[in-house]
């Protein structure tokens, strides 16, 4: 990806978002060419000139200190996902980011498994920045058995969204999900962006999905460690999900996500049924059957 474009673009975006009365200036004129703040309403905001202002708009993060940062990060009212972002972008603008690496392996040890194994209760996964999932439990692969419906390995969540004619009608918001997922493959396009596969992912999304060219244009970036998650399965009805996302030290870059449900909820009964035709159906990859038999996919 494009370092200098993409540290541009989102200079560009957070400054546009903020008017100057939240800014806490002055709104001078009653006709601005620009939405939100101007380059040197922003400069002004830092502590900083605005030809240096203009040449950090540009593109040119390279060597700029953390104080500077920060300064920026203030005057755009950066959140925490912001802030991270902007200092990957920093970061990947050196000349250091620049040598290409070699891209870590990304395997599922034996024993990341077996705890996915012991995990009956709840379906439980691992996932890459790229939302590829990579391993799962029994129950798992039950709950997004929709998605292993595509014969493309690894399944990807992304994917799925954008492309597959059943996600809507499995995500049940599922433009919070498009809006999250768009999201955190920017966040992650800031941290590696020489990922090969990232970047082929974003170029074949953005040539097949309209909808994922809007979001991906708006450069939002934010985390997604925890939430809540309300799905359409096609065997066992509406579901809603709490999740948590845990990294692996061990395996940096990959996350463990957990579902949990209320006790004692209708959730919790649906899931319990869904374990029960997990465990009967035997191959945890294949086309699930609607409650009136006929195959959901």
């Amino acid at each position: 990806m494009d370092n200098r474009s993409e540290i541009r673009e989102f200079l560009a975006t957070r400054r546009a978002r903020i008017s100057p009365d939240q800014a806490g200036l002055p709104a001078y004129g009653g006709n601005r060419r620009v939405p939100g703040l101007r380059r040197e309403e922003v400069a002004l905001l830092s502590g900083m000139s605005i030809d240096y202002y203009i040449r950090l708009e540009r593109g040119n993060l390279s060597g700029v200190s953390e104080g500077v940062l920060e300064s920026l990060a203030r005057a755009l009212q950066l959140d925490d996902a912001e802030h991270a972002h902007l200092f990957d972008l920093a970061r990947a603008a050196g000349p250091a980011a620049k040598q290409r690496r070699k891209p870590a392996e990304e395997q599922v040890r034996p024993t990341v498994q077996r705890i996915l194994d012991a995990m009956t209760d709840v379906p439980a996964y691992v996932r890459n920045g790229r939302r590829d999932i990579l391993a799962a439990n029994k129950l798992g692969y039950a709950l997004y058995s929709e998605l292993y419906a595509d014969p493309v390995r690894p399944v990807n969540v992304a994917r799925f969204v954008f492309l597959s004619p059943r996600a809507r009608d499995f995500f049940l918001d599922w433009e919070t999900a498009a809006n999250d997922l768009v999201a955190v493959l920017r966040t992650e396009a800031g941290r590696n962006p020489y990922d090969r596969a990232l970047t082929d992912l974003v170029g074949e999304l953005s040539m097949r999905s309209e909808e994922f060219r809007t979001r991906w244009a708006a450069h939002n970036v934010r985390y997604h460690r925890t939430g809540l998650k309300r799905i359409h399965h096609p065997v066992v009805g509406d579901l809603e999900l709490s999740f948590e996302a845990m990294e692996l030290p061990a395996d940096p870059g990959l996350s463990l996500i957990v579902y949990s449900t209320e006790p004692g909820s209708a959730a919790e009964e649906s899931l319990k049924l869904l374990a029960s035709w997990a465990a009967s159906e035997g191959s945890p990859t294949s086309a699930p059957q609607a409650a009136d038999g006929k195959s959901s996919v």
